[in-house]
């Protein structure tokens, strides 16, 4: 049985589409402007490429593509948020390009629902919560999770 945890904190909002997700702000390292990405060959398509930001190699997703929604042409509004996964020496830091950034919000643990449930047949583990705001419901992601594939740790680790 999992245990029921505490997910108050504050948390970073930015836009995909016409929806409006957050990612803890304790992953969040920083928010930079879209810069020239090197593209990787033989990559999944949601893996732009890397980058090097101050000497340092980091990899860059695009949400969109990952989260099967059109590809938009990047404007003076898209960035990319440096975020940090994992922990100890698994921890990695990558990029995710997203439309853009609009607010950094505290949210307290009874304002977050649970996922819905779709079924058996779609994973949500990558939705920590359903935010119930003023003006409107944001998701939650779970970072981890959302860039937990495989492929993904292979590259961070390798950059």
């Amino acid at each position: 049985m999992q245990q029921p945890t505490d997910n108050t904190g504050k948390y970073l909002i930015f836009n995909l589409a016409d929806e409006s997700y957050g990612i803890s702000i304790q992953n969040v390292k920083e928010i930079i402007g879209m810069m020239s990405i090197t593209t990787i060959p033989k990559t999944g398509e949601w893996i732009k490429g890397v980058i090097n930001l101050r000497g340092k190699i980091i990899p860059i997703f695009d949400l969109r593509i990952k989260f099967s929604m059109e590809p938009l042409s990047y404007s003076n509004r898209t960035c990319i948020i440096i975020v940090e996964t994992g922990s100890g020496k698994g921890a990695a830091q990558t990029g995710i390009v997203v439309d853009g950034v609009s607010e950094v919000c505290h949210i307290k643990d009874e304002s977050i629902a649970p996922p819905p449930s779709f079924g058996t047949r779609i994973n949500t583990d990558t939705i920590l919560g359903m935010a119930k705001m003023e003006n409107g419901v944001r998701i939650l992601l779970n970072i981890d999770q959302v860039l937990g594939d495989r492929e993904v740790l292979d590259l961070g680790n390798a950059a």
